[in-house]
């Protein structure tokens, strides 16, 4: 996913932001803000706006995560402010144990540990806002129609 670029909103008034510094670093993330931009319940959205701090287990420091995008959505009970991360489904389980640890599995480990982290993180700091953190798929993003 080495799709990056400028996203020009529609809807600029509804971004959270600086709507002409929007970035988006995958087709996924590109997609979400079409969908952020075009949505009529969605009346507020940014991108990488929340910064949450973590501590990793693979350096044992503190870091900055940067959520991909918080969003206030309107439903039939009310607003609701939701922290999304856009990740493959891949990324999202932990690698399953193999009899050969190659340079790829121990990446593929320590892109787990400080994922599990990240979000850990992000889950308590949504739960005290009384907001939801959602991780998104390829599932999610490419549902098909039954």
């Amino acid at each position: 996913m080495a799709y990056r670029g400028i996203f020009k909103p529609t809807n600029p008034s509804k971004y959270m932001g600086n709507p002409m510094k929007i970035c988006y670093r995958s087709m996924w993330e590109r997609k979400f803000m079409k969908y952020c931009d075009t949505t009529e319940s969605v009346i507020r959205w940014g991108s990488e706006e929340v910064v949450i701090p973590y501590w990793s287990p693979v350096d044992k420091q503190r870091h900055r995560y940067f959520v991909d995008f918080i969003m206030e959505v309107r439903t039939p009970d009310g607003v609701r402010t939701l922290l999304v991360e856009i990740k493959p489904k891949k990324q999202c389980c932990e690698p399953k144990k193999r009899s050969k640890v190659t340079r790829g599995y121990i990446t593929e480990v320590k892109t787990w540990l400080v994922n599990k982290a990240k979000w850990e993180a992000a889950s308590e700091a949504a739960k005290t806002k009384g907001w939801e953190f959602k991780i998104l798929t390829e599932d999610d993003l490419f549902k098909k129609s039954k």
